[in-house]
């Protein structure tokens, strides 16, 4: 059974963010009331990895532009995410939360744990402002993710979000035309 379209469950974890003085509390609270990417990866100091949340990081202002909030999540602790961040350049550019998961709360209320190996799958959840996961990916260990491509699926769940009875087709980039589904268009695609 998917976890798509339901609402987020409780959690209370510590995060890493770069230029906050200490280390942060972050909650299911936090996702609530904005747009939010929760961005799952199996482990810091690894090889795809790092590429997919140096990705993230180039384009965290145009997340931010969406109105969109972007937490990481490993099941390593909130201090390994700090030392790799002052260890690596692609990850010390950083400046979204990146949540510290050692009891695997977070990952599992996501069901995204790796069975009997406590890491995270690579997941990339998009929960709505009232709480609701609207979209849910999970990649191979061996396929990175395209953080452009995740900016094109946002822009599309909220405009569905904002305009109901409209729908976005395929390869749908922002200004191009919508689906009304009607009876009408049945057979006529």
């Amino acid at each position: 059974m998917s976890i798509l379209n339901s609402e987020i469950k409780p959690f209370t974890a510590t995060a890493y963010k770069k230029g906050s003085a200490d280390y942060v509390t972050v909650s299911d609270a936090d996702l609530r009331g904005k747009w939010s990417v929760v961005f799952f990866y199996p482990a810091d100091f690894t090889f795809v990895c790092p590429t997919e949340l140096g990705d993230m990081a180039d384009l965290y202002s145009d997340f931010q532009k969406l109105g969109v909030e972007i937490y990481s999540v490993s099941t390593d602790t909130h201090h390994v995410h700090k030392a790799w961040a002052d260890a690596s350049d692609t990850i010390g550019k950083i400046q979204y939360f990146m949540i510290g998961d050692p009891s695997g709360t977070v990952t599992n209320n996501f069901e995204n744990m790796r069975e009997g190996q406590g890491l995270a799958d690579r997941g990339t959840f998009l929960v709505d402002p009232q709480g609701i996961i609207q979209y849910l990916e999970i990649t191979p260990e061996g396929v990175g993710r395209n953080a452009a491509e995740l900016l094109r699926k946002i822009k599309a769940a909220q405009y569905v979000a904002s305009h109901p009875g409209e729908v976005c087709p395929a390869k749908w980039e922002e200004g191009d035309a919508t689906l009304a589904p009607s009876i009408d268009l049945v057979g006529k695609i």
